[in-house]
């Protein structure tokens, strides 16, 4: 089907060559046509005419393997564009990228609380509409809009249902509506398991756990291969495993959850609290502003600021026995802790296994490996470019 907002000009192969290429940075004609099940002219074909539309490039010949070597192509990566978002409870990141998921106008952060604000939306649109104007990108260049953002998410209606409330709408839609360009939607932390799986260090892994280490604490799950979502699409909510009857209030409304327990936004409190307690540290007091804390923190620590580290060992330990619950229920060959929260791994990383090996059956724990991601903080915009590509073939339900 014709992809109209992105000037491809024909057809289902040559937007499934296109999304291919995307993902796999190089391929023969050969290897496309036993991918696809088309025959090497059809291939040709398609190809021919996508170098002459300026989506494909001749990227030379294969490594000898012992014959003729096979011609390889390569998406042109500024032949079209993609506008990742990447939001969390406080604010929103907003970055223009190339097909090869590199930056190619200045990244815009903007301050945009989810939580009860009615606004939110509008502020948002507003914030896509000057970015882009900015930017000085036509709009026919730009292939979609992917947004990961917090909240329980039907990716496939494009509805929020926890947050940017669009009057009973998919708000999918209602952004393409007011941005002329298709918009796809998905929770943040599935986002980060599908950069991870595509693009980081769990790439082409079958079975993991992808911790997302934001203002709260996600889970992408990929099991055979793929985004798993459970029955409504909610599955996934770490943030909510009951550590303990009597713990902090969560804004779920329940008590003990993670979230409430071992989240940054907790561990940036315990830390303004201890700085007023006369604790000794090179912190200072940010008056409540979370983000900055959080990010004041784990610079911190990774500096050697031993309060610092005591409060992330302490939210380790917690998220390690949650993990522990994990293992036992999905048996993962792979836990990885991504996102916001990944720059400070190495330090959370000896609590987190000092609480499984208590909490966790050892048959069960030796078999899964914890990893960090190398993506980090990058992982939920580019898994928003990612969830472009990923429907890039396919008919246009956003609209």
């Amino acid at each position: 089907m014709e992809i109209k907002s992105n000037g491809v000009k024909s057809g289902w192969l040559k937007n499934m060559i296109i999304k291919r290429l995307y993902f796999d940075k190089a391929m023969s004609c050969a290897g496309l046509s036993q991918l696809f099940d088309k025959s090497i002219p059809s291939i040709a074909k398609a190809i021919n005419e996508l170098i002459k539309e300026g989506f494909v490039i001749e990227q030379g010949f294969a490594p000898s393997s012992g014959g003729r070597r096979p011609l390889m192509y390569a998406i042109n990566t500024n032949a079209m564009f993609i506008l990742a978002v990447a939001m969390d409870q406080l604010s929103a990141r907003i970055q223009l990228i190339d097909l090869n998921n590199n930056p190619v106008a200045e990244m815009a952060t903007v301050e945009l609380k989810l939580h009860n604000n009615d606004n939110a939306l509008p502020e948002l649109i507003d914030h896509l509409n000057n970015y882009i104007q900015e930017s000085g990108i036509a709009k026919n260049k730009i292939a979609g809009i992917g947004i990961g953002m917090p909240g329980f998410i039907n990716a496939i209606e494009g509805i929020n249902y926890t947050y940017l409330d669009a009057g009973g709408e998919s708000l999918s839609k209602y952004i393409y509506k007011a941005t002329g360009i298709t918009t796809y939607i998905d929770n943040d932390s599935s986002l980060i398991a599908l950069a991870e799986q595509k693009f980081g260090i769990a790439r082409s892994q079958q079975e993991v756990m992808v911790i997302n280490l934001g203002w709260g604490i996600g889970l992408g799950m990929i099991i055979d291969g793929k985004i798993f979502r459970g029955y409504n699409g909610f599955a996934g909510e770490l943030s909510h495993i009951p550590l303990s009857d009597n713990g902090a209030l969560c804004v779920c409304g329940k008590r003990g959850c993670l979230e409430a327990e071992a989240s940054m936004l907790v561990v940036a409190e315990k830390a303004e609290e201890g700085i007023k307690k006369g604790r000794v540290t090179s912190l200072r007091p940010h008056n409540g502003q979370s983000k900055l804390m959080g990010d004041a923190l784990m610079e911190a620590a990774n500096q050697g600021d031993q309060f610092a580290i005591e409060l992330l060992t302490d939210a380790g330990y917690k998220i390690g026995k949650a993990l522990a619950i994990l293992i036992h229920i999905m048996n993962p060959a792979n836990i990885v802790l991504s996102g916001r929260g990944a720059k400070v791994g190495r330090i959370l990383m000896a609590p987190i296994q000092q609480a499984l090996h208590k909490y966790c059956i050892p048959r069960l724990s030796s078999g899964t490996e914890l990893l960090i991601s190398s993506l980090g903080f990058d992982a939920e915009l580019i898994g928003a470019a990612v969830l472009v590509m990923e429907n890039f073939d396919k008919e246009e339900k956003a609209k």
